[in-house]
């Protein structure tokens, strides 16, 4: 099962230690989708069911996901599987992950889904927004050490900024 790097400061490697694991990202998708049974996302993903049990698992210890018991009449207690605002939080990354894969690994159908503006049906895209409402095109945003990024990635950082200034 993931972990989160202990002793690492990067956002990413932390995020990773909870979501890099194959099939979390997909998990994530369908419970997006509205699934929240074990055999909902059993029969969507064709995983093994020990994978999917340690995904579901790491996903609620991890405060994605939350677990909630119900039972049907005549059933035995079962459990399902809800997004918690964190899990939600996630539309985004995985809607910039399908822009990018609709643009770079395009599917020779095209895309099986788009982005639309609910209210006015218009299209969508993922992209950076400044504090003002204005979108930026990625080439004007650029990501600064604070205080807490790690001494070895600071040193790095700032080797690669000598080498690109003596150039």
């Amino acid at each position: 099962m993931g972990a989160i790097p202990e002793d690492d400061t990067c956002s990413i490697a932390r995020s990773l230690g909870v979501l890099g694991e194959r099939w979390t990202l997909l998990i994530i998708r369908d419970a997006l989708e509205g699934f929240t049974r074990f055999q909902e996302f059993r029969r969507s993903l064709g995983v093994a069911a020990d994978v999917l049990t340690a995904r579901l698992a790491m996903l609620v210890e991890h405060g994605v996901m939350t677990k909630v018991d119900y039972q049907e009449p005549g059933e035995r207690r079962r459990s399902e599987y809800r997004l918690t605002e964190a899990g939600r939080e996630l539309y985004v990354v995985l809607s910039a992950l399908q822009q990018w894969g609709d643009r770079h690994v395009p599917a020779d159908a095209g895309p099986s889904l788009k982005r639309v503006d609910v209210e006015t049906g218009a299209s969508v895209h993922v992209g950076f927004v400044g504090d003002d409402g204005m979108e930026l095109p990625p080439a004007r945003v650029e990501l600064r050490p604070t205080e807490s990024y790690s001494p070895l990635r600071r040193r790095l950082h700032e080797e690669r900024q000598a080498r690109a200034g003596s150039r």
